[in-house]
C-alpha cells in the first residue's frame, strides 16, 4: 500500500498549506511506496512557531528527566527496529543488514544523549576577588533546525535532534525528499514516548522548504548534513542572519595500503568500505592509494571478490549491495566513467549499469592507472566506484591522501607501527582508522572532518552538545557588600 505522509506540527499530522504532495519512490523496483506533502514557507512558519512556544515549557523541564524521554525513544526504537530497517531499505534501498546498522545508530545515540541528562557539564574555576565564586555552565539556544540526507535517514537526524533535545532545544525538521516515510516513522516514536507537543516538527519537501528554515528569523542554529554545494549556499543564507551553522558535506576518502600490510585484512575492507550502501556515504572509501609493490596481488584479489558482489533488492537476503537512490544518482555516477576514461584511466572492474529490469543499479567498480589530480580522484562520485592510485612511498601516499578538497576520513594498512603512527600524525582528516576500512563510527567519538567536509564542528560524542548550547558564566558574590575588580581596570 502507498503510504499517505503528513507534516507533523505541534504534535499533530497535517497536510500541506499549499495541498501540494511528491511521491516517494522505491530505488529498487521504481513504486511508489508514499505520497508526502510538499513543504513551503508557510509550512515552516508554522513549525517554527510551533518549536517556539513549546520552548518555554521544554527548557524548564529538568535535564534528567528530558534524558528519560529519550531513554524512551532508545526502547521503541529497539521495540520497531525491524520495521523501520524495512522500510527505510525500500524508501532508500540500503540493504537490510545496513539499514538494521542505520536504527542501531539511533538507539545508541538516544541511549547516550539520554545520559548527557544527567552530566551536561560545565565547570568552575577560580575567581579574582574574594568571597565570589565562578562558574560555567550550558544553555539552550532555542528552536533548531535540521536539514537531514537520504543515506542515513533515521542515524545522521538522530546525532543531530537527540543533543538538541536533551539541551533543552525545540526542533523543526526537514529530512530529504527522498525519505519523507521513514522520516515520519522515526517522529511517531518520539510522540509515542511522551515527548511535548511542538517539541520536534516535522516538514517533509524539497529545497523551498530547506531554504525558508535556514533563513528564519526564529531559527537559532541550523545543523545540515548534506551536499558540499548545497551545504554551501546554506551556510551562507544563514549566516548572513546571524545563525550558528554545523555543516557536514563531502568526503574524498582513501585507504592507503603498504607493502607490509595484511592482505586478506586489507581486501576485506576495501572492499566493504567502497561498495557497501552502494558506496553512498560521506565516509565511503573512493580512493584506494597503494604501495607499487602491493598492488598486483591486491588487485586481483579486489577485483576477484568486487565480481561476487550480489547486487540487488535489498530486502532479499542473499543481496549484498542496492541501488542508487534515485535515476539522478544513477545518470551521475555513470557520467563519470566517461570523464574517467577522458583522462586516461582504466576500467578494472564494472563501469556500467547492472542488468536489472527495474531500479537505479550500477555495478561495483574499480578504477586502476587513476594518477593524482584527475577528476575521478578529486570529485566525490557518490556510488560504488573505487579509483586505484599507485605510490611508491608512505610520505607520497600521505600528500596523496591529503590533496583533495575534502578532509573526512582515511585510513592505512600497515604492520608496522612506526608508520602507523606517522600516519596518525600526518594525516589532515578528522577520522583516521589503523587496519580498519574508513566507515563506521561509534557515537562516543566526535564525527566530522577538515576542509571542505566541514566548518569545524562535529557530531556525536561529548562535542555533540556545543553546537546546540551556548554558554553561560555566572558570579556569585557572597561577601554582602559591592565590589569593584582592580586587576588591569577590569569590570
Amino acid at each position: 500500500m502507498v503510504q499517505q505522509i503528513r507534516h507533523f506540527i505541534g504534535g499533530e499530522w497535517v497536510n500541506s498549506a499549499s495541498g501540494e504532495t511528491f511521491e516517494s519512490i522505491n530505488p529498487a523496483t521504481e513504486e511508489v511506496i508514499a505520497i508526502a506533502p510538499k513543504g513551503d514557507v508557510s509550512d515552516i512558519d508554522k513549525a517554527v512557531e510551533a518549536a517556539k512556544k513549546a520552548y518555554t515549557q521544554w527548557r524548564l523541564i529538568p535535564a534528567p528527566r528530558r534524558g528519560e524521554i529519550l531513554y524512551e525513544v532508545a526502547r521503541i526504537l529497539q521495540e520497531r527496529k525491524e520495521d523501520l530497517a524495512r522500510l527505510m531499505t525500500q524508501e532508500m534501498g540500503k540493504i537490510l543488514a545496513e539499514t538494521r546498522g542505520d536504527v542501531q545508530e539511533a538507539i545508541d545515540m538516544a541511549y547516550y544523549m539520554g545520559g548527557e541528562g544527567r552530566r551536561m557539564q560545565g565547570y568552575t574555576a577560580p575567581v579574582e576577588m574574594p568571597n565570589k565564586f565562578g562558574m560555567a555552565i550550558r544553555d539552550s539556544v532555542g528552536v533548531v533546525g535540521l536539514i537531514t540526507p537520504w543515506n542515513f535517514p533515521v542515524a545522521v537526524p538522530s546525532w543531530k535532534m537527540l543533543p538538541a533535545l536533551v539541551a533543552g532545544n525545540c526542533v523543526v525538521w526537514k529530512p530529504s525528499e527522498d525519505t519523507p516515510a521513514i522520516s515520519a516513522a522515526f517522529v511517531q516514536v518520539f510522540a509515542d514516548a511522551g515527548l511535548p507537543a511542538g517539541v520536534l516538527n516535522l516538514v517533509t519537501g524539497a529545497g523551498e522548504a530547506g531554504a525558508a528554515l535556514a533563513v528564519h528569523p526564529n531559527v537559532r542554529v541550523i545543523s545540515f548534513t548534506g551536499s558540499t554545494a548545497t551545504g554551501l549556499s546554506v551556510y551562507t543564507k544563514a549566516a548572513a542572519v546571524g545563525k550558528k551553522v554545523t555543516l557536514e558535506m563531502g568526503g574524498k576518502n582513501a585507504i592507503i595500503v603498504m607493502d607490509d600490510a595484511n592482505l586478506s585484512l586489507a581486501v576485506d575492507a576495501i572492499n566493504w568500505s567502497a561498495f557497501g550502501t552502494t558506496g553512498q556515504r560521506c565516509t565511503a572509501t573512493s580512493r584506494l592509494i597503494v604501495q607499487k609493490g602491493i598492488k598486483p596481488k591486491l588487485l586481483e584479489a579486489l577485483a576477484e571478490k568486487a565480481k561476487m558482489i550480489k547486487v540487488g533488492y535489498g530486502i532479499q537476503p542473499d543481496v549484498q549491495m542496492g541501488p542508487l537512490v534515485n535515476m539522478k544518482a544513477l545518470n551521475k555516477v555513470a557520467s563519470y566513467m566517461d570523464v574517467a576514461k577522458t583522462d586516461g584511466a582504466r576500467v578494472l572492474v564494472g563501469g556500467g549499469r547492472a542488468d536489472m529490469d527495474k531500479g537505479f543499479f550500477f555495478l561495483p567498480t574499480i578504477l586502476d592507472g587513476v594518477k593524482q589530480g584527475m577528476r575521478v580522484e578529486q570529485e566525490e562520485i557518490f556510488g560504488p566506484v573505487l579509483s586505484v592510485i599507485e605510490v611508491e612511498s608512505l610520505e607520497e601516499a600521505i600528500h596523496v591522501n591529503n590533496s583533495t578538497a575534502y578532509g573526512l576520513s582515511s585510513s592505512i594498512f600497515t604492520e608496522n607501527v612506526n608508520a602507523a603512527f606517522r600516519a596518525i600524525r600526518d594525516l589532515t582528516t578528522g577520522i583516521v582508522y589503523i587496519n580498519h576500512g574508513t566507515t563506521g563510527a561509534e557515537i562516543q567519538f566526535p564525527f566530522g572532518g577538515t576542509r571542505g567536509t566541514g566548518n569545524g564542528m562535529r557530531e556525536a560524542g561529548a562535542s555533540a552538545l556545543d553546537s546546540f548550547t551556548e554558554w553561560k558564566s555566572v558570579y556569585v558574590d557572597f561577601s554582602g557588600q559591592l565590589q569593584r575588580a582592580q586587576i588591569d581596570n577590569r569590570e
